[in-house]
């Protein structure tokens, strides 16, 4: 019997404290809030009894951190904002209210999220980065700055010259086109920040928006697609990659103007050419390790690179091997160097004695 006693006791104790709690917690919201949240259910969306609500949405980029070609994405930090009307919100007054972040676990928020995320986080320094702004008509401000990493596939098959198509997709987690409806608050110019980028490889030439839906066996639910266009600068490439294997071909050309009885010479000159050609490509395919299971641009670049200066040092060992299976060939060859030689010779110096 005692036990089942300090047990009721515990159990009293906590339940006062409990209302301690939502007591203090209605004491520190101002008067009109409190008189916004007195009935007011979070579970329940907008216009529970009266067609979808509709939720306008706007971007703003703040940075496109990477582009990883290694792993297919990349990695963004924006500004998402969301805007909807609630019609339990309404109040006097011609001004609005910006709430603390902390109270938007108090209100109804639609369940966006990011589809082809791999990670995202909410930044949190100094509080966390959101904003909640009620205006009088009803109208909820909801934004959010976030960075995340997502995936995009991308075509590499004519790299370092290709152009790359990337999205962000915001869609409905919970509630489908009967409940909610997305749209882009300005069409077009719902994203910003893009023309102040400043990327490493890249530049942005398009970027346009487009509502669609998404259909699982659960429904249809509201989808929202950015979609931006990335051009690779292709300077770095010419400099680094295309430039030196243009210039082994030429090098390794060098060897046909070397005489033919000049055998350490040219042999030198075709076996560094064709180990230096080697480590370029080599150092080419391992700079995308995961994109090697098909043939890029770049690579048929070297490849013919490769094949002129290969053919070079083909060429002299098979003129040094006919050479030597016809000793006649040689010897007219050799008297024709020596008569070249002192035809020069005399040459010179006739001018000399004039």
């Amino acid at each position: 019997l005692r036990f089942y006693i300090n047990i009721a006791v515990l159990l009293l104790l906590l339940l006062l404290l409990l209302l301690y709690a939502e007591v203090k917690e209605g004491e520190i919201l101002p008067p009109t809030i409190q008189k916004l949240m007195k009935g007011y259910n979070k579970y329940l969306r907008p216009f529970f009894d009266n067609g979808p609500v509709t939720v306008g949405m706007s971007l703003d980029i703040a940075s496109i951190d990477t582009i990883s070609e290694i792993n297919m994405d990349y990695t963004a930090t924006i500004f998402l904002r969301q805007r909807w009307t609630d019609e339990r919100l309404v109040f006097e007054g011609n001004k609005s209210l910006s709430l603390d972040g902390r109270l938007v676990e108090l209100l109804w928020v639609p369940d966006t999220f990011i589809v082809d995320s791999k990670k995202s986080f909410l930044h949190d320094i100094t509080v966390e980065n959101r904003l909640i702004r009620i205006f009088p008509n009803g109208t909820v401000l909801y934004a959010l700055r976030i960075t995340t990493t997502v995936a995009c596939n991308m075509d590499l098959t004519k790299y370092p010259m290709d152009k790359q198509t990337c999205t962000l997709q915001l869609e409905s987690w919970g509630y489908n086109i009967n409940d909610v409806m997305f749209y882009w608050a300005r069409g077009n110019d719902s994203v910003s920040g893009l023309d102040t980028l400043k990327l490493a490889q890249f530049t942005v030439e398009d970027h346009y928006t487009s509502v669609s839906e998404a259909v699982y066996e659960t429904g249809n639910y509201p989808k929202l697609i950015f979609h931006f266009e990335l051009k690779r600068s292709i300077l770095y490439f010419i400099l680094e990659t295309y430039v030196p294997s243009s210039l082994l071909v030429v090098l390794s050309w060098v060897s046909f103007w070397i005489s033919q009885s000049s055998v350490p010479a040219r042999v030198c000159i075709g076996v560094t050419t064709v180990l230096t050609m080697t480590t370029l490509m080599m150092g080419a395919r391992t700079s995308l390790p995961n994109a090697n299971c098909f043939i890029k641009a770049i690579d048929v670049y070297l490849g013919i690179c490769f094949s002129f200066i290969f053919g070079a040092l083909i060429e002299y060992a098979v003129a040094h091997f006919c050479t030597l299976q016809h000793p006649d060939y040689k010897n007219a060859l050799m008297v024709r160097q020596d008569h070249h030689h002192h035809h020069s010779v005399h040459h010179r110096l006739c001018c000399f004695l004039r």
